[in-house]
């Protein structure tokens, strides 16, 4: 019997010693914050829907109130147009067809990367890499090789050598010369147009 007391002393002194520390540090309003941060940069990155607020699809005047209107006016809207948005960041432009968002484009400097971490400079064999299988090469339509297009569709590969469906929803991959990527569409079959609005 003088075993179970001594027992149960101890454990009241044990649980009375863990309750004092437990209470002055609360630390689960903390980790909240941390999971924020991680997700946060997603919306900044280029993905085959579109970069942060501006989707495919949307028109004109929404992506002119997410990120400001162009330095010059858009002559006609029901066109295709190249635009940089006054606020989006340096090097992203975005490309209008039929007064909706047709693709989103990284060129000029762009410091913007694709959901996979890929950026402007990022080498051929890196986009490869990352994708896999997936990974669509074709030959570059002005330069010789090692220039190409590596081209990566939502939902795999795609037979047809010119996707048409307004669906389809994708990223392209320019390399240039040195073997490193020069400039990446994101958005529908518009991101294999070479000459963008030309």
């Amino acid at each position: 019997m003088t075993r179970f007391a001594a027992f149960g002393s101890v454990a009241v002194l044990a649980l009375a010693g863990c309750k004092g520390p437990a209470e002055p540090a609360p630390a689960a309003p903390e980790a909240p914050a941390a999971v924020v941060a991680t997700e946060a940069p997603a919306a900044d990155q280029l993905t085959a829907e579109g970069f942060g607020a501006i989707r495919v699809g949307q028109t004109i005047a929404e992506v002119e109130q997410a990120y400001g209107a162009p330095a010059k006016p858009i002559a006609d809207p029901n066109g295709c147009n190249v635009f940089h948005p006054a606020r989006a960041p340096e090097g992203v432009w975005v490309m209008t067809e039929e007064g909706r968002v047709s693709r989103v484009t990284l060129r000029d400097g762009a410091s913007v990367t694709t959901d996979r971490a890929l950026g402007l400079g990022a080498p051929a064999a890196a986009v490869k890499q990352a994708y896999g299988a997936a990974a669509q090469v074709s030959p570059h339509k002005y330069e010789s090789a090692p220039s190409e297009y590596v081209t990566v569709w939502s939902g795999g590969p795609r037979s047809e050598a010119y996707v048409t469906d307004a669906a389809a929803r994708g990223l392209r991959y320019e390399v240039g010369a040195d073997g490193k990527v020069q400039a990446i569409h994101g958005g529908g079959p518009s991101i294999q147009l070479v000459e963008s609005c030309g």
